[in-house]
Order: structure tokens, then sequence, then C-alpha cells
């Protein structure tokens, strides 16, 4: 059986400990898209880890972490997060590498720094993992497949002495940097040769194999609907798709196969990065929620940046569900909102004079004012809670609300950074 485990909203909705916590049961995990250019923050026994490229069940000995075909493989990174887990007595993972993905080349970071120096006020908030510059090559027909490492490495330098051609006339007479060197780019592809080789398969193959035996596989999706290139506030979006949908194509798998999606929505708003955030709030109301949020602070797990902070968004995680094709909804750190009196919440859009509860496309957005309704909260501590009729009133009261605002049903509630901080409900 194949399951999803996406974001409804921008990202950073927790998805690394609902994967890790599934993982258990689990005997594959494949991350199907995107890059190092967000993280997943665990905390387990081993202790707090923030993964950028790794799968996030690699914890688990039974359990073979997958990067599909989808993924922007950066593989330095990769190494570099092996390393630091068996540094911290973190068992070896068994991990596997598409044939078919493709490398994030170093110009694509040096690229994607330069185009943000060059924007400056106007940039994209990107964090300069090199994102956009590999999916640009992707689709541009000039990046480098995994399987390329390992073919002619005269046909290899041919390449690489070609794409930089055309690299260098941007990189010398746009953004006046020094020219990029192919010899030195081909000592470095044929490193991550080396580097690789050991993990590398057909990928498509092995799961379809898998599922011939009835294997348990969770495809680990990065960021949330709301960063979807197509779907999402375009322009600030990430460049492959967040949907639950792409998995297929990303994992190399039928769609069919996908029977559960289990998309995971925060209990109140947070953001990295720029682009339209309706509900935000700012100021001392803002730092507080910032600082008591999350599993130590509501900080960007790969780029360490304060995130912006909101209300719950009715409007925006309804629509992200809905795109998601969800089955099942993961309500993550409801236990932060213990501190609030009342607690806002965003029911609908006010846009030029009329209230919507339809999520609109970007230019309507940038005008679109919160309807808020307050609800009253609960004033304690909820962790350590294991059966949802145990929360306090006021607290099941607001996980009711949002789950008729939202019409999907809720069945995980988050009451903490742990894998075993988890309340299932019956639904």
């Amino acid at each position: 059986m194949v399951k999803a485990i996406v974001g409804a909203n921008w990202g950073d909705e927790g998805k690394g400990k609902i994967t890790d916590m599934l993982a258990k049961e689990s005997d594959i995990i494949v991350r199907f898209q995107g890059g190092a250019n967000a993280g997943h923050t665990i905390i387990n026994d081993y202790g707090k880890f923030a993964l950028h490229t790794m799968p996030s069940g690699v914890f688990y000995g039974h359990t073979t972490s997958i990067l599909g075909n989808g993924v922007a493989l950066n593989i330095p990174v990769l190494f570099q997060e092996i390393k630091e887990l068996e540094d911290r007595g973190v068992p070896q993972p068994k991990i596997l590498v598409s044939d078919r993905a493709q490398i994030v080349m170093p110009y694509h970071i040096l690229l994607d720094a330069y185009e943000e120096e060059r924007l400056a006020g106007k940039s994209f908030g990107s964090t300069k993992s090199g994102i956009a510059p590999f999916y640009s090559d992707k689709y541009a027909k000039i990046g480098f497949q995994v399987s390329e490492l390992f073919g002619s490495e005269d046909a290899l330098l041919d390449k690489v002495k070609r794409v930089c051609e055309v690299k260098n006339v941007l990189i010398e007479h746009l953004y006046h940097k020094p020219a990029l060197d192919p010899e030195k780019i081909f000592k470095e592809l044929l490193s991550y040769r080396e580097m690789v080789g050991p993990y590398v398969c057909d990928v498509s193959v092995y799961l379809y194999q898998a599922l011939q035996e009835g294997k348990e596989i969770l495809l680990e999706g990065q960021l949330g609907s709301l960063k979807d290139p197509d779907h999402g506030i375009y322009p600030m979006v990430t460049s492959s798709s967040t949907l639950a949908a792409y998995g297929a194509i990303g994992a190399g798998i039928p769609p069919y196969e996908i029977k559960k999606i289990i998309t995971v929505v925060k209990a109140y708003s947070s953001a990295v990065g720029a682009g339209a955030f309706v509900s935000e709030i700012f100021g001392e109301e803002a730092d507080e929620l910032r600082r008591r949020g999350g599993d130590g602070g509501e900080y960007g797990a790969t780029t360490g940046r304060p995130r912006r902070m909101g209300w719950f968004d009715a409007v925006a995680s309804k629509y992200g569900c809905r795109l998601q094709g969800t089955t099942d909804v993961a309500f993550t750190v409801l236990d932060v909102l213990g501190y609030l009196d009342e607690i806002p919440v965003c029911t609908g859009y006010e846009i030029d004079g009329k209230v919507t509860t339809e999520f609109p496309v970007t230019s309507k957005l940038e005008h679109a004012k919160p309807v808020l309704e307050v609800l009253p909260g609960w004033k304690c501590d909820i962790r350590n809670i294991r059966k949802y009729e145990e929360l306090p009133e006021n607290c099941r009261r607001y996980v009711e609300f949002v789950e008729e605002k939202i019409g999907f049903p809720i069945t995980m509630v988050s009451n903490g950074p742990g894998r075993e901080d988890i309340i299932y409900r019956n639904k």
C-alpha cells in the first residue's frame, strides 16, 4: 500500500514528524520532489535532527530510504547528512538513489545567489540552494541525470563544456562574475560518481517489485500546496510540484497505487519566504507565537530564518487539502496554542468588499483581508494526553471547528514534538 504525506499550506507543517512516526509501520520511504532548500525537523530517541535531503524515515533499521527521480539531488549535501547521522549514533541507513534523478550542479547554487543579488528588493526569497536554476535546466533539457555519471567520460566532459559556454554568457555579462571552469566541474562530477555509485538503482523497478510483494510505501513531500508552481501563490512558489499527485511521477509508480493521502495542517500558520499571507500577524503577538511555536521556536530548518506567523487560515487549508486529495488530516502543534485566552481563526477573505471562502489567484490574494472568528482558549498544557476525549473541552471545540471549516477529517492530532506525542481520532 502506498501512502503520501504532504503539506496543506506553505510548508513547515510538521511532515517530518508524521513521516518519522508512520515509518515504524512502513518498509520504504520515498522523497519524490524538491531538494535541500527545505528541511524536516525530527525529534526522537537519537536527538533532534534537521534533514534536508534524506527521507524522514532513516532512523528505523528496517526501512529503505529512497531519493526518487523527481528530487533535486545535491550529492555533497546528501552525504554530509549521512555522515552527521552516523556521527550521532544513528545506524547506517539503507539508501537508494534513482538513476533518473538529476543532479544539483555547483553552478546552480551560484546562479541562484547571483539572481537574488541582482533582484535585490524584488527577489523571490530563495534559500539559494540552486533549486530554480536546477529545475530550469531540467526542463530545458540541459540537466545532468545520475545515469550520465556512469556513461562515457568523453560525452560527459563535452556536455559540461557546452553547458558552461551558455552559462558563462549569463555569469560574465549579466552578473559580472568569474566564468565557470568546465574542467573543474567535470572533476567534481567524477567525485560525485564515486560517492553515489553504491546507492544507484532503477527505483521504478524496485518499487514495482515492492508493490507486487505487498510492501508498505510512504511518499514524503516537501513544502505544501501553496508553494506548488501551478496551484500555489505564483510566482512566490517552489519549482517542483508539491502535490501528492506528483508523488506517482517523482517516485515512478502508477497513480492508482496511492491509496491514502495524509495532509499535514498546522494549528496556526507559519511561512518562510515572500508571498501573500492573509492571516499574518506582526509585532509582539507574532514574536510570542514564534518563540513558543514548533519545537524550539519557528525558524526555518534549513535557513534558520524566522518564520512569518499567522492565525489558522481555514480558506488556505481547505484549498490545500482539496488539491492534495486528502483522505486524512494530521493536525500538528496544537499544544503551542495553550497560552492564549482567545484564538482567532481566519474563516474567510474579504476582497473588494466581498467575502469568499475559496482561495483566489495571487493577483486577488494580494488584496485580501482576513475575516476572523474568535474561539475561547483552553489555557493549559495538553502534552502527554493520549486520548482525544481527555483534551480540554475548548481544545476539542477548536479541533472540531477547524475540521468543519476545512471539510476534511482530522484523524491525528499532534500535541508535542516527539513521535509519541500523537492522538488518534476514530472517524
